[in-house]
């Protein structure tokens, strides 16, 4: 699938965040955000001016912002140069992790300054990024929040524990947020990918050929993953079409997990 493959224009007058939305999956969602007439504000922690212009090219409407996920007032930031590009914001794709440079090791090899750096970023960085944006949601009576776990979750993969735990608290995040903020007509769902073979991954020596090999086997769609598979299910997630679904997990992975 090719990842500016367009789906409509199911966004127009919304305006997005995604969080590390700099290259790989998240470029892709935020590339495909405006594709369906949403404006975007390209957050990450890293550089994101080229995928700005890109969509800006492409006919969009975009901003990049240089952001720390762990970091409060830096989050308050990204959403206050959201709002003032765009008047209001309505959908937010929790993107931004620590895992395409992760080694594979035992749990025994992880230092707790490991732990704890995956962990600020993968679930913290969760945290204040609904924090910070729901206050504008809820103004507006609506909005659209999309969490990003992993499909790793369901099959309890070793080798990335501390991985594999934020992403576990991302589903959890995800539940018990959708019960807070459904009162105010805002809805939290979350994809759960399998391996995608993003730029950082495929540049990872630790995930090798076997590892890629054996995890393309267990699917049952007989292929890599690429960014672009997990477009539909995250525009879907964002439009209109899922209004009345919450608190949801949908695994993306090929078939490799089904529940």
């Amino acid at each position: 699938m090719e990842e500016d493959a367009g789906l409509g224009m199911r966004l127009t007058g919304k305006a997005a965040i995604v969080t590390g939305g700099a290259q790989g999956i998240g470029a892709a969602y935020a590339k495909a955000l405006a594709a369906e007439g949403a404006r975007v504000c390209v957050g990450d922690v890293a550089d994101s001016s080229a995928v700005r212009d890109a969509i800006i090219a492409a006919g969009g409407e975009a901003i990049a912002a240089r952001v720390d996920v762990t970091d409060a007032a830096s989050v308050g930031a990204m959403v206050a140069a959201t709002t003032k590009a765009f008047g209001r914001l309505d959908i937010l794709v929790n993107n931004a992790a620590i895992f395409g440079k992760l080694e594979i090791k035992p749990f025994t090899e992880i230092s707790s300054a490991e732990w704890d750096q995956v962990s600020a970023v993968n679930v913290r960085g969760v945290f204040e990024c609904c924090k910070a944006a729901i206050p504008d949601m809820r103004r507006l009576g609506s909005g659209r929040i999309v969490n990003i776990a992993s499909a790793t979750v369901f099959k309890g993969s070793p080798l990335l524990l501390h991985y594999v735990a934020s992403k576990g608290a991302v589903v959890a995040l995800t539940r018990a947020l959708a019960r807070e903020v459904g009162i105010d007509n805002i809805t939290v769902n979350c994809i759960a990918p399998g391996l995608v073979m993003s730029e950082s991954v495929a540049a990872n020596m630790s995930y090798g050929h076997e590892f890629v090999a054996a995890n393309t086997a267990s699917r049952a769609l007989k292929r890599e993953a690429a960014p672009g598979d997990m477009i539909g299910p995250m525009i879907f997630l964002c439009s209109d079409e899922s209004a009345f679904m919450t608190g949801q997990t949908v695994v993306v992975d090929g078939g490799s997990i089904m529940h």
